[in-house]
């Protein structure tokens, strides 16, 4: 092997480049996520502010359960879902979680934006008008 040390350079290199964004992002902290906004008026009329699942489940779940909720909907016909403690919740987007979470801009995108997520529900459904919105 004449040019060994040329592979060993490559080597090298190669594996300088490949390590440099995680090394470059090594110790720096990530800022803290969003705390999603829950003073809407409906919540604020709410006695027991409780969602359609507890706020644990829903903070990791929610777009499992938004997808469950459209195939369930869409493809099997099913309109009424029924929560862990029983209660029953009809199945929509812009009726049940936006009735209460009608704060998109403080709710719905900060986490989204922080999460570099793009959803894709207001593609059929009506994006709702917030105050001050025309």
């Amino acid at each position: 092997m004449y040019d060994g040390w040329k592979i060993i350079i490559g080597i090298i290199i190669f594996l300088g480049i490949a390590t440099f964004p995680i090394l470059y992002d090594l110790g720096k902290a990530a800022p803290p996520p969003p705390e999603p906004k829950i003073d809407t008026p409906e919540i604020k009329k709410m006695v027991e502010k409780k969602c359609v699942e507890p706020k644990s489940l829903m903070k990791i779940e929610h777009m499992v359960m938004l997808k469950d909720w459209r195939d369930w909907y869409v493809r099997e016909g099913r309109s009424i879902y029924i929560a862990a403690d029983g209660k029953q919740y009809n199945i929509s987007l812009s009726n049940t979680c936006m009735k209460c979470h009608s704060n998109k801009k403080d709710f719905c995108d900060k986490c989204h934006n922080y999460a570099a997520v793009v959803p894709y529900c207001w593609d059929c459904h009506i994006e709702p008008k917030e105050e001050g919105q025309l």
